[in-house]
Parts: C-alpha cells; structure tokens; sequence
C-alpha cells in the first residue's frame, strides 16, 4: 500500500491588532490559502496595480484570505482598513507558507565575511 502525501493548502493565523467591524468586534482570526499562479496573473493584470503596483499586496492577500474574524470574502477594500502592522504581518505570513514555511535569507557575518542562510519567523515566533 502506497502512503499517500497530504499537501496543506490552508493555514490558520491570528492577526497582532485585528480589523473592527461594525459592530465594534476585533477580527484576529483568519485562514489564509497557498497562491497560485492565477492569482499572480490576476493581480498584474488589475488595472488598480497598473496606476499603484503597491497595491497589488492588497488585492493578493484578499485572493488567498478565505476567511478574516467574521469576515467570509475578503475585498481589497476591506484590507485598506487594516494597521499597517497587520498588512506587513500577513504579508511576512504569506511569504512564509507559500516558500514552504522555510523561508531562509542568505546574510553574510559582517566580522568574517562567512555566508549562511538564517531562517526567517514570524513576529512573535519562538
């Protein structure tokens, strides 16, 4: 019997502030779903990314969002209303599970010139 592979596509988080809604609740809660090469194709050719490349971080992440606190579709619009910390939050988030959780940035050792690759986490990881 052949052991089957399971690929996760979708991973939880929690934001470090939240998003309010209406009703005055913190939305911290959310899943978030592997990219594809769709949705990088879809981005570039919104002409919102066209006048304001930057925005392109917001219409990814409100593609590959599933779900955010009470928040079942997740638009661009709503991503604005983010603090800057959240949006840079899931943006090191989605860099991460979309690199296989082991994201590693080369770096030299400024002493003896030694290169290395250290592991990149997430704010607050341990």
């Amino acid at each position: 019997m052949r052991r089957k592979d399971n690929l996760t596509t979708e991973f939880s988080f929690t934001l470090p502030r939240g998003l309010i809604d209406d009703r005055q609740r913190v939305n911290r809660q959310g899943v978030m779903r592997l990219a594809t090469a769709k949705d990088e194709i879809i981005v570039q050719q919104d002409p919102h990314v066209r006048e304001n490349p930057a925005y392109g971080v917001l219409i990814m992440l409100s593609r590959v969002i599933t779900r955010l606190g009470s928040y079942t579709s997740v638009t661009p619009d709503l991503l604005e209303n983010l603090q800057i910390l959240d949006i840079a939050f899931l943006r090191e988030y989605y860099n991460q599970i979309n690199q296989q959780g082991e994201a590693k940035i080369p770096t030299q050792c400024p002493h003896c010139n030694t290169q290395f690759a250290v592991k990149l986490e997430l704010a607050g990881e341990s």
